[in-house]
């Protein structure tokens, strides 16, 4: 899959919450993790990441959204539950995203949303908890830009995989040195 994705939460409290979706990010291969004004027991989310994410995913902790930095060309993407917000299964996720969760028992500020370049949103009746909904926002990003097989049409699994993607040599501009006679390229080139 092309790109890179981060998640973290905004205002979180519960270290177990913190623990659960590092955990999950680091199986989704999340490129990042970090948390925007957290106000939890640093000593207590490992007991919930089992995998020891941190030690596998960098993490950045700011202390407040103006503090924020994202690399360059990357959007944010706010998971809320608003009227406005672009359900999740009609999102075509961004090559480049940092997901951005809100607290427990509270959504995200305005200040927040108004940030943010977009605002999906899972279509349930009510608010899940934040661990599961990254899970949910990082299964769809895997499912929706990695490369699948087709579903069938019936019940069950695909007829046929996908084949291996074969990769042609490179390709050269007019004027190049080698337009005349390409470098030789080996078999296993691009594997």
């Amino acid at each position: 899959m092309r790109g890179y994705f981060g998640i973290g939460i905004q205002g979180v409290s519960k270290a177990y919450n913190v623990g659960n979706l590092f955990r999950t990010a680091h199986a989704f291969g999340a490129s990042f993790v970090y948390t925007v004004d957290a106000k939890y027991s640093k000593n207590k989310w490992n007991k919930t990441d089992t995998s020891k994410s941190i030690e596998h995913t960098p993490f950045y902790s700011f202390p407040s959204l103006n503090e924020l930095m994202l690399p360059q060309g990357c959007a944010l993407v706010g998971i809320e539950l608003t009227e406005d917000a672009i359900e999740l299964p009609s999102f075509r996720h961004p090559t480049k995203a940092a997901y951005l969760l809100g607290p427990e028992r509270s959504s995200l500020p305005q200040s927040t949303l108004d940030r943010c370049d977009f605002v999906i949103k899972i279509p349930m009746k009510f608010c899940i908890n934040v661990g599961t909904a990254g899970a949910l926002v990082m299964y769809d990003r895997l499912q929706s830009l990695g490369r699948y097989a087709e579903r069938p049409v019936r019940a069950g699994g695909p007829a046929q995989l996908l084949e291996r993607p074969e990769f042609g040599g490179p390709v050269f501009r007019k004027g190049s040195p080698f337009e005349d006679s390409p470098p030789e390229v080996p078999d296993n080139w691009g594997e």
